[in-house]
């Protein structure tokens, strides 16, 4: 039974001038790399087609949600401190942090470093019986983006890989986006894309949209006007010798697309997407002045723009394995004003009850405090039980799932299992958990696993979905 709480590729850069005049005795071999790196954001697919009706399938009737935030916590960060504060284990285990504060929902308390969070509990629900049971970062992250147990043949693609495939090019998004987006520093630890391939990969923006302008990899350059972006296009056709001669050649004028498609996003209206001058001054200041914050702002521009995928890979900072409570205290207030405004926003712009905001690590943090040198009250890695959160895109708000024990070192009640939540967020989402995903060897894979593929399920999220 679980306890509920129920409340009422990459873009190319910007060429040198220098570059650019080189550009006449090398145009197929620049030509090439634009194709090549544009794959993803151009959305054409050169050299590899799939027929994506064929990977079609129903979708639920449940489906609501158009896109997802995921607020990616990479280091894992502390079950107790943040969603699942256990202030009567005493101190060895809630250490300083042991006044849990009470939200918005009955009966629902969450760290005293939220409390703009706790104020909107009936937005989101909290998940704190998420499990895996496994501790190691890269594995572990692996479990939780793809739904699978890392090993075999086959690396399996993240679930922003899926959703770009099936609510991106498979539903015919024509943003000038790419519909898969990291803000800012793309995940590194595993290939988001797995066996799918290049195409599927995500859009790095690079960058700090803290800075005017946010210098989005190969779309804005820092200190470019862009009236100089449009001469150095103009040099580069007229020094084009090769395609003046042949005006007809296929590879060259799918090229020729890429590099318009390219220029659209960087002079066009998909570059603005970036530009947060184009948001007021005290809007910029509620989600705050940090990376992070800036970057939860841009992500609902995103959303605004029907970008179906965006990750926001909130690194450094939460693999605490010293001084927890340090970075505990630096950390947790950036992000209650950054999420808490990211949530009031979606729903002021009418936009949370399609938007799927996910938020999670790869695992929680060990419950007992390691006190001694050279630890000095810092947490292990611990995936035996962990938090999540999820709010919008049918989502219920004011809901808790499960319990983990008096200590939070094991789960008590109703086991959360990645695969359980990524089929949930499908669901809503309408993705059938039985349409193929494209493999390279023609292999029949389900979207969603299941029993049979070796993969520990609890069950679909029925009680918030």
């Amino acid at each position: 039974m679980s306890m509920i709480h129920n409340a009422d590729n990459r873009s190319f850069k910007p060429w040198s001038d220098k570059q650019v005049t080189r550009m006449a005795a090398t145009a197929i071999s620049r030509r090439e790399a634009v194709q090549r790196t544009l794959l993803g954001a151009a959305g054409l697919v050169l050299g590899h087609h799939v027929n994506l009706r064929a990977l079609a399938a129903t979708p639920s009737p449940k489906a609501r949600a158009k896109s997802v935030i995921q607020i990616w916590m990479w280091g894992g960060p502390s079950h107790l401190d943040t969603w699942d504060p256990k202030p009567e284990a005493g101190s060895d285990y809630c250490g300083p942090l042991d006044k849990p504060i009470a939200t918005n929902v009955d009966g629902v308390r969450i760290s005293e470093l939220m409390p703009l969070l706790a104020k909107q509990a009936d937005k989101y629900s909290i998940i704190r019986s998420m499990t895996h049971g496994v501790n190691g970062h890269e594995t572990a992250a692996y479990m939780v983006q793809t739904a699978r147990a890392q090993g075999g043949r086959d690396v399996f693609p993240s679930v922003g890989a899926v959703v770009s495939l099936f609510k991106g090019y498979q539903a015919g998004y024509k943003g000038l986006v790419p519909p898969y987006i990291v803000l800012t520093e793309p995940q590194g630890r595993f290939s988001e894309a797995g066996f799918m391939g290049a195409r599927y990969k995500p859009f790095a923006t690079g960058g700090d949209p803290r800075q005017t302008p946010f210098a989005v990899e190969g779309i804005v350059a820092q200190g470019i006007t862009e009236q100089r972006q449009r001469g150095r296009r103009d040099l580069l056709h007229k020094l084009n010798t090769l395609e003046q001669a042949l005006p007809n050649d296929p590879q060259l004028a799918a090229s020729d697309q890429c590099e318009k498609q390219a220029y659209d996003l960087m002079l066009g209206d998909g570059g603005k997407v970036f530009d947060l001058a184009q948001e007021k001054d005290e809007v910029r200041e509620r989600y705050g002045r940090t990376t992070f914050g800036q970057s939860c702002l841009v992500a609902r521009r995103l959303v605004e723009r029907g970008v179906p995928y965006i990750t926001i890979n909130y690194k450094g900072g939460w693999d605490t394995h010293k001084q927890n409570f340090q970075v505990m205290r630096q950390r947790l207030p950036e992000m209650d004003k950054a999420m808490s405004s990211l949530l009031q926003d979606l729903s002021e712009h009418g936009l949370l009850d399609n938007t799927i905001v996910w938020w999670s690590g790869e695992f929680g943090r060990t419950p007992k405090v390691l006190w001694e040198a050279p630890w000095n009250g810092g947490r292990g890695h611990h995936g035996q039980v962990f938090s999540a959160v999820v709010a919008g895109g049918g989502f219920k708000g004011g809901h808790v799932v499960g319990t983990s024990d008096a200590k939070g070192q094991e789960v008590k009640e109703r086991p959360v299992y990645p695969c359980d939540l990524v089929g949930s967020m499908y669901e809503l989402l309408g993705i059938d958990p039985e349409a193929k995903l494209p493999h390279p060897q023609g292999l029949t894979i389900r979207a969603v696993p299941s029993a049979t593929d070796g993969v520990t399920m609890g069950g679909k999220l029925k009680e918030i979905v």
